[in-house]
């Protein structure tokens, strides 16, 4: 019998790992529900007939849909969850990566010539697998749209438990998307199986790390190089992993990601042929940035310095955090050359995105 997830959370509160939630304590009591389910969960009989044998499929709800704001611990108390699940049998992914993978499958499937190539992709995912976590869930693709409600639902059949963080309630799930209608089953089928529980935490604890910090180190070197180390330690817990988004058959790469958050350097988002769909593709999949080692910019830099601009405007129509390193204050990074001028805007900008409060009003995201 595993230890309570109230217990591990509590031990952790006393120990000045986390601060004392009650919401997020409350949200631990459903999770620990999963939990007992997965260590109780009948062992498969072995024989060869086995495979063939319909798979067990949990009693009631089978999962957990954990939605709320910004920084109130979602991805958090998931991956507590995910840590201590008793299965070996299990995987935590962001929904948009997991989406890609399914893409790729059905388009390989589809090769085969089979008529319906979402039934060889669930099952390849729910063969090896008891327990999916998925952090963000959001669909704003239509490919992703139309075909989502069929793949989950062929998960849920084949007994695997879902759990999954979102920023929106699922009623707003792909809400104004094209061809909506189509979508709303995959609504009904969340609400059916899997339980729905918002986390109204007292605190965002990103904007609550980050208020009256400097979120702006100049000039390079180490000193910068080891404030933005700490910050990112202090928002991770030193978990991190590579998130690649597709956009219009392009592939975005984020080195570093973790729970909505995102570090790459200047030359990985403005050294590369982006332009805005790329950018919007970020802010949609990200509501932190650190940005490493902008340099200063002139003539010679001119592409560079334009993909610089129309990312600095996309984080900030998106409200996204923004915490980076650079080699001159915001004003004097583009002193001369075409467009130094315009370059006032991205200026201002970046001094206000400096402000303890910036991104607090990004509308349900979390």
């Amino acid at each position: 019998m595993g230890q309570h997830l109230q217990a591990i959370y509590d031990t952790r509160v006393a120990e000045g790992l986390l601060r004392p939630d009650p919401a997020q304590r409350a949200a631990l009591l459903r999770l620990e529900v999963l939990r007992e389910r997965l260590e109780n969960r009948p062992a498969p009989r072995p024989g060869l007939l086995a495979r063939f044998r319909k798979p067990e499929v949990p009693q009631g709800k089978q999962g957990l849909y954990l939605w709320g704001g910004v920084g109130r611990g979602k991805s958090m108390l998931m991956d507590l969850f995910y840590q201590h699940a008793p299965t070996t049998e299990k995987r935590r992914v962001h929904f948009h990566a997991f989406m890609q993978e399914v893409q790729a499958g059905l388009h390989e499937a589809r090769k085969t010539g089979v008529d319906d190539a979402i039934k060889p992709v669930a099952e390849g995912i729910s063969r090896d697998l008891k327990l999916l976590c998925f952090d963000e869930m959001q669909i704003t693709d239509i490919a992703d749209a139309m075909i989502v409600g069929r793949l989950f639902e062929r998960l849920f059949a084949a007994g695997v438990v879902i759990v999954t963080t979102s920023n929106r309630h699922p009623s707003e799930l792909y809400k104004d998307g094209l061809n909506r209608q189509l979508f709303l089953p995959f609504i009904a089928l969340l609400e059916e199986k899997l339980e729905v529980d918002q986390l109204e935490a007292m605190t965002d604890y990103r904007q609550d790390r980050l208020a009256g910090e400097t979120v702006y180190f100049q000039p390079l070197g180490s000193v910068s190089t080891a404030a933005i180390n700490a910050i990112w330690r202090d928002l991770t817990g030193g978990r991190e992993e590579e998130l690649c988004l597709e956009v219009k058959g392009r592939e975005v790469h984020l080195p570093r990601y973790w729970a909505g958050m995102a570090r790459a350097s200047f030359w990985d988002l403005c050294g590369q042929p982006l332009g805005p769909a790329d950018y919007l593709a970020l802010v949609g999949a990200v509501k932190l940035l650190v940005l490493e080692g902008i340099p200063r910019l002139d003539a010679t830099k001119f592409n560079e310095a334009k993909r610089f601009v129309t990312l600095i405007d996309a984080l900030y129509e998106g409200h996204v955090r923004l915490i980076c390193s650079a080699e001159d204050e915001p004003e004097r990074l583009y002193l001369e050359g075409s467009g130094s001028f315009e370059f006032e805007r991205t200026a201002s900008r970046l001094r206000e995105m400096q402000g303890a409060d910036w991104g607090t009003g990004r509308d349900g995201l979390g």
